[in-house]
């Protein structure tokens, strides 16, 4: 063990490692990139937090830079939670900490996963309706401002975020609220780096009104900081909305105090196989008519490969060569709700196969609902790679986008089977890669930049359902106005001035250092 290592280790009560085991394992996530950190932390308080961000910050001072990078549970496929220098993780910061039944308020620690949380709140029939990863972190979905599935009829996690504590680079902390113009001006009188903090940000808002309401009206992009926008409200500031989808280039999330909401029915499902595209999306504009919990789309072909490999769907599906599959899911009461849905099934094209869920589907429901998961992941020598994935597309341009889609494919001779939700307009495309192919850095390079095109041609936006990254900013990055690249770099330098937090990631990622550092084996790893 190091010098630095064994230092760290005896200032906190976490570990810190930087044997080359540990430092592999860390050196992947969920993204087609492989970069390797010099230590990996494990702090177990925000106090072993503060340690850390005080320390390299210190060193930062003196020219000696460490890159700082938070990391949750390891599921980014954007390559945000990647180091070349210290990863911090929030694995031990797992906890429960405090929950109010009758305000509907728990306060947990950054780390805890998605599933930990609803299961602790199952208890007292609450829950935090969102439709993610079991694995993923409450901190990982704020800094990645998640676009889940389940988004277009509960809103997503920033609507239960009530607030977040934050280490700053420096290691002090901060504990967001609204305040008051009074309360702003005061903090911002305080000689620390959290007053400096305030005045700036007053300052950058006051200065660039214009701008920010041209931010303001666009759609569906996490590109650079949008969330800039609502911190200011009827004289009032909140710094906390800056955090979302920040990914972890402003400070540390270390607790959140959420709002759930009670348990809901259990979800009803709707499977329906379409041989035109066109009969499924007036199908879906029904379906989103009755308030649904999420509408998914799916190329047939991905639901037949999962078949192939020896799902049993004939009860689902219908088998075709081409065409597209709708699942819905209702989680509301109401035989008004059965009815209209079933009366659906009577304005059907002929060739429609509709499947209402029953007593007796359940179970081939449950191996339909897997089969995404089965075609991402098994896949022979050779990998699904996520990198043109969650992006924004309006369902308006959906029709044409295929066409031009077919276009693509014959081109780059990849096949290309959309899937996504249809309330969220947050789709995706994974075809195979084989990274042990000395073109693959190439071919995935076309592939990004040719799909780009064709999704921005058709209205949408490459980082509609989650940031940027360090991937995706490859093109969004050459396609940022000046005066927003500017605003977000001066905000950014307000947060980190001395540049030391994930400073490869976002508006400061570097297209030439991502490109290179592709993995160059197929991974072995599989969220499911």
């Amino acid at each position: 063990m190091g010098k630095i290592a064994k230092y760290l280790n005896q200032l906190t009560v976490g570990n810190v490692f930087d044997n080359p085991e540990v430092l592999e394992k860390y050196s992947t996530d969920q993204s087609a990139l492989k970069i390797k950190p010099k230590f990996v932390a494990f702090p177990e308080s925000t106090d072993d937090i503060r340690k850390l961000m005080k320390f390299f910050n210190q060193l930062s001072t003196k020219d000696i830079n460490v890159t700082i990078t938070p990391r949750g549970s390891g599921t980014s496929e954007g390559g945000e939670s990647l180091s070349s220098g210290i990863i911090i993780s929030t694995e031990k910061l797992n906890k429960l900490l405090e929950i109010d039944t009758r305000e509907r308020l728990v306060r947990v620690q950054s780390g805890i996963t998605l599933k930990e949380l609803n299961t602790a709140l199952s208890v007292s029939g609450l829950k935090i309706p969102i439709e993610g990863r079991d694995e993923e972190t409450i901190g990982g979905l704020i800094s990645n401002a998640s676009v889940d599935e389940a988004m277009g009829k509960y809103g997503g996690i920033a609507n239960y975020v009530e607030r977040i504590e934050v280490v700053l680079t420096n290691g002090e902390c901060l504990q967001t609220e609204r305040l008051k113009r009074y309360a702003v001006a005061k903090a911002a009188a305080e000689k620390s780096f959290l007053g400096n903090i305030y005045q700036k940000v007053s300052k950058l808002l006051h200065d660039n009104p214009e701008l920010l309401k041209k931010l303001e009206d666009k759609k569906k992009t996490l590109v650079g900081y949008p969330f800039l926008t609502k911190l200011s409200k009827r004289e009032t500031l909140d710094l906390m909305p800056i955090f979302f989808g920040a990914e972890g280039t402003l400070g540390i999330i270390s607790e959140v105090i959420l709002k759930a909401v009670p348990v809901k029915e259990k979800a009803t499902r709707i499977v329906a196989t379409f041989k035109e595209i066109g009969p499924a999306l007036k199908y879906a504009e029904t379906i989103h008519n009755l308030n649904p919990k999420k509408v998914d789309f799916y190329d047939l072909k991905i639901i037949m490969e999962a078949r192939e490999a020896g799902k049993n769907l004939d009860g689902v599906i219908r088998k075709l060569e081409d065409g597209y599959v709708i699942f819905a899911s209702f989680d509301e009461k109401g035989n008004s709700m059965l009815k209209k849905v079933m009366a659906m099934k009577e304005e059907l094209p002929r060739n429609t196969k509709f499947v209402f869920e029953s007593a007796e589907n359940q179970i081939t429901l449950g191996e339909f609902e897997n089969s995404l998961i089965n075609y991402l992941h098994y896949v022979k020598n050779a990998e699904r790679v996520p990198i043109l994935t969650d992006f924004y597309l309006p369902v308006y341009n959906l029709q044409n986008f295929l066409k031009d889609l077919k276009i693509l494919e014959e081109k780059l001779k990849l096949d290309l089977e959309l899937y996504g939700n249809l309330e969220t307009e947050i789709f995706s495309l994974r075809p195979k890669f084989n990274l042990e192919d000395a073109d693959f850095n190439k071919k995935a390079t076309t592939f990004l930049r040719a799909g780009a095109y064709v999704i921005s041609r058709h209205g949408g936006g490459l980082a509609g359902g989650t940031p940027e990254g360090r991937l995706k900013a490859v093109v969004t990055n050459t396609e940022m106005p000046e005066d927003e690249r500017k605003l977000y770099e001066d905000l950014k330098k307000i947060f980190d001035p001395n540049g030391i937090l994930n400073p490869d990631v976002k508006i400061g990622a570097n297209s030439k250092f991502t490109l290179t550092h592709f993995r160059d084996t197929n991974s072995s790893q599989i969220m499911l």
